[in-house]
């Protein structure tokens, strides 16, 4: 027994060392680190339980007959995060470039199978090059598999895909369908097709970096949530995330204790909105005034800036926040920001994480770039998103609601279970200088001072309409509060909330538009 279990473990430290010390080296030496060495560094030690370690591809052509190592280029498995179950996969380099076999599809597709079964997430370390040219169909047939489970999975478990190296073709579609998407600076690439085809089909020239870089994707595109400046800095976020995210669509997020006895007034929040209307001001310092410890983790920092998205705690408890930025474009809703906020609240609905929406929006982008590029089908992606959400929903306007904007931005109207406002809060159909330039035109274009005649109007609409108080007096608002008090008060707002039950008619499913 003793020879027997010896080999054993010398035939799974065979497979461990993947192509080869030379092609470990040659990993090493571009600055990545090799698949094991990364569930190392993402899983709780000593966690990681390997599953088909020995599994081989059946190709017979082009010579793979002659050549093939045991785990076929992935290592797949089960381990713990932050004391958690998870399945992950993470794909070798070293081995064949990483490619995508009939045989490294399967086991991938076997530990997502899993992983719905047991309810756990899913965590993928993409680093390929792509399908293997070899196999032909069957490796094409391989992401089919994958891009099916992707799919199926989706709203199930939380999936996220960590990109640390190229990742062309077909094999971006997989981390397109997942939840998250993280990347690293100067060795991850996204591409549809790379650098030498766009020169070929459309003359242009463009690096990878350009094309599919993760500065590219993180600001350009919205490909990518998370950016990092290395494969560490990349692993350890994964492992901060999770910690804000349930299990599965049944579980709830885990909740950390507070004591509100400890809990005072924060009186900074009441020197931030400044008393000029149109003055910007930073969203994020009131952000960081309401969640725990100043602990808040951004999705999607670099892109479509104007609307904030992210993940926190409000008195132990995980919530996703939704928030207008007055200090990029006055915080006004574009395509952009309709679409990444969209997805995002349909994230935390999805895995029962409580929304709390911070609103201060002037309205939506107006010109013809943006209504060619259909903002009205975009932006209906973001009131579909709120209407359609059932989790605990908790809005906080600080200043600006203005017109359609302010629907769509978790009111009332659709279903907000809270819904407060500070006293600096304007509710509005439009600005106030726009609504009385319409409302007031005859009088203001006929009166023998003009000038005069628009700023007395201009007070009398301020005083009517531009506060929160017409649509506290209709049940619009729960309530006008104190700045200072805001984080108690969203705090008992989701406390009770634990316990809310909310449904959608019973559906095959909606049809959002996409």
């Amino acid at each position: 027994m003793q020879e027997k279990i010896k080999e054993l473990l010398s035939k799974k430290e065979q497979a461990k060392m993947g192509g080869g010390e030379d092609k470990i080296k040659s990993q090493h030496d571009k600055g990545k680190l090799t698949a094991y060495e990364r569930i190392e560094l993402l899983v709780d030690e000593g966690t990681f339980d390997e599953v088909d370690i020995f599994v081989k591809h059946r190709s017979n052509d082009f010579g793979l007959d002659q050549v093939s190592y045991p785990g076929d280029g992935v290592a797949t498995g089960f381990a713990k995060i932050n004391g958690r179950p998870v399945a992950l996969y993470s794909q070798d380099f070293t081995v064949f470039g990483g490619s995508l076999s009939e045989t490294h599809a399967e086991k991938i597709v076997k530990v997502m199978k899993m992983a719905m079964k047991a309810g756990i997430p899913v965590i993928g370390l993409n680093d390929s090059g792509g399908a293997r040219i070899q196999e032909g169909v069957n490796s094409l047939g391989g992401y089919a598999d994958i891009f099916l489970l992707n799919t199926l999975a989706s709203g199930v478990v939380p999936q996220i895909s960590v990109v640390l190296g190229p990742c062309a073709g077909g094999a971006v579609y997989s981390p397109a369908i997942t939840d998250f998407i993280f990347m690293v600076k100067n060795t991850s690439y996204m591409f549809v097709t790379g650098p030498n085809v766009v020169k070929t089909v459309t003359h242009e020239d463009v690096s990878f970096e350009e094309l599919g870089g993760a500065d590219t994707h993180a600001s350009k595109s919205g490909v990518a949530h998370f950016i990092c400046d290395n494969e560490v800095q990349t692993l350890l976020s994964v492992r901060k995330l999770l910690t804000f995210l349930p299990l599965n669509f049944m579980d709830k997020p885990l909740s950390k204790n507070f004591d509100m006895s400890l809990l005072i007034n924060e009186h900074r929040l009441e020197q931030i909105i400044p008393d000029t209307p149109n003055k910007p001001y930073d969203m994020k310092e009131i952000i960081n005034l309401l969640v725990d410890d100043k602990d808040f983790l951004e999705v999607h920092a670099e892109y479509a800036e104007n609307i904030i998205v992210g993940f926190g705690r409000i008195g132990g408890m995980s919530v996703g926040i939704v928030a207008n930025q007055p200090n990029v474009l006055a915080g006004v809703l574009d395509i952009n920001a309709s679409v990444k906020g969209a997805r995002f609240v349909r994230f935390c609905d999805a895995f029962n994480i409580p929304l709390l929406v911070l609103v201060d929006v002037p309205g939506f982008l107006p010109g013809t770039e943006q209504e060619w590029n259909g903002i009205i089908r975009h932006g209906a992606k973001l009131l579909y998103a709120f209407a359609e959400a059932t989790v605990p929903k908790v809005t906080v306007i600080t200043r600006k609601a203005y017109g359609g904007a302010y629907d769509v931005m978790n009111s009332k109207h659709i279903r907000g279970d809270f819904n407060f406002a500070w006293p600096s809060a304007e509710i509005a159909v439009m600005g106030p200088k726009g609504a009385v330039e319409i409302i007031f035109k005859k009088e203001i274009s006929t009166s023998e001072n003009p000038e005069v005649e628009l700023e007395n109007k201009l007070s009398e609409y301020i005083v009517k309409f531009a506060n929160p108080y017409i649509a506290a007096e209709r049940g619009f608002l729960d309530d006008i509060i104190l700045p200072s008090e805001t984080k108690r008060r969203v705090i008992q707002a989701l406390d009770l909330l634990k316990t809310k039950v909310d449904k959608n008619p019973r559906k095959k499913h909606g049809n959002i538009p996409l």
